[in-house]
């Protein structure tokens, strides 16, 4: 007996799928895409989605067509890469791009594509140049300030004025702004705390953007957020545009400080041993990100998850036989999209496509 074709589970119920299998309910979906889509359509701010969050390029061309996006935002240059392979024409590395082999294949791309990077140092600064300058393009860059999460970043005020004198000074490079994100504020559980501790740490950029433009320089984006947070950075100057991702597919850790979004995302899993008080679902660390906790079994609310193990999960107080399937939400949806290299999308129980997820293991 032959194994089924992608093509011939089409119409077929999403249990039919081999397992375990990665699986996104197509009216959840939409939902989400078109929540955001409408917040941001009357407001300064716009939305520019985070593929790091489901690597897949055809979500984020329904993230676009959704409306109220200027493009899109990706970690890695690999990501990028796939993006504009994909016919997006407008993305930024919310990151830096270090080493000259890589500030090549950046201005490479910035031959059919605006594609943006995130700066922070003078070395990065002059190999991005070199390549830009090299293959005959202009790379746009946006001064990172870190505003808490100590990682990337400069400080804010005179640190940005300094490196903005040094990017006006370096042939193949323009300045278009700057990025400032909250990361470490995002999952704040309180949602009045939250609101009152990024208003704190975004003052320094508005401080700084101001500083910019009395200095002569231009700052037309400012790029920051998140999607616990596009309802408050989204609405604070000087904003323009918000790298929201986990909003298009959520996951059970981020449901809990944005319940108005809806869970479309679950890992579709076969129990391989039942016993007395436990089962053995066929998923684990190889298929399912765990980050932020384990994950929860959709529709059975009083099972409980023991453990995550490389290829197993068990579960506690789920009575299911044998060859049952389960569907699971991971507390992590960007790393379990990673590991995956197809999308199903269902709708109402039914598979109806499925897509690639390029930029699945892109970590260069």
């Amino acid at each position: 007996m032959h194994e089924p074709t992608a093509d011939s589970l089409i119409g077929q119920p999403v249990d039919a799928l081999p397992t375990p299998a990665l699986v996104v309910e197509s009216e959840a979906l939409e939902h989400n895409l078109a929540l955001l889509a409408t917040y941001f359509a009357s407001r300064p701010a716009k939305l520019r989605p985070h593929f790091k969050s489901h690597k897949c390029v055809t979500l984020a061309r329904h993230q676009l067509e959704a409306g109220s996006a200027v493009g899109i935002t990706c970690a890695k240059l690999a990501e990028a890469e796939a993006l504009v392979a994909g016919g997006i024409r407008d993305v930024l590395i919310a990151n830096q791009v270090v080493g000259p082999a890589k500030a090549r294949r950046l201005a490479a791309l910035n031959r059919s594509a605006a594609v943006r990077s995130a700066v922070d140092s003078l070395v990065n600064l002059a190999e991005l140049g070199e390549a830009a300058t090299a293959a005959g393009v202009t790379i746009g860059v946006l001064i990172e300030i870190d505003i808490g999460m100590h990682r990337c970043g400069v400080p804010p005020g005179e640190p940005v004025l300094a490196l903005a004198s040094r990017i006006r000074e370096t042939p193949g490079l323009r300045l278009d702004g700057l990025q400032a994100y909250e990361g470490h504020l995002v999952t704040h559980p309180d949602p009045q705390e939250r609101r009152a501790k990024v208003a704190k740490a975004m003052e320094p950029v508005q401080t700084t953007a101001r500083l910019l433009q009395d200095a002569g320089f231009s700052c037309e984006i400012v790029s920051g957020g998140g999607t616990g947070t596009y309802d408050i950075t989204g609405n604070l100057e000087p904003f323009t545009e918000i790298q929201a991702g986990s909003y298009a597919l959520m996951d059970c850790s981020y449901k809990k400080v944005s319940p108005m979004f809806r869970n479309a995302l679950f890992i579709l899993a076969t129990v391989i041993s039942s016993h007395q008080h436990f089962v053995v679902a066929d998923v684990g660390l190889k298929g399912m990100g765990n980050e932020f906790g384990l994950p929860v079994i959709a529709g059975a609310p009083r099972a409980k998850p023991r453990c995550i193990a490389e290829e197993h999960l068990p579960i506690d107080d789920l009575p299911a036989s044998v060859g049952r399937k389960i569907r699971i939400i991971p507390s992590h949806g960007c790393t379990t999209c990673n590991l995956h290299r197809t999308m199903w999308v269902a709708h109402r129980d039914i598979l109806v496509d499925f897509w690639p997820i390029e930029g699945s293991g892109a970590l260069e």
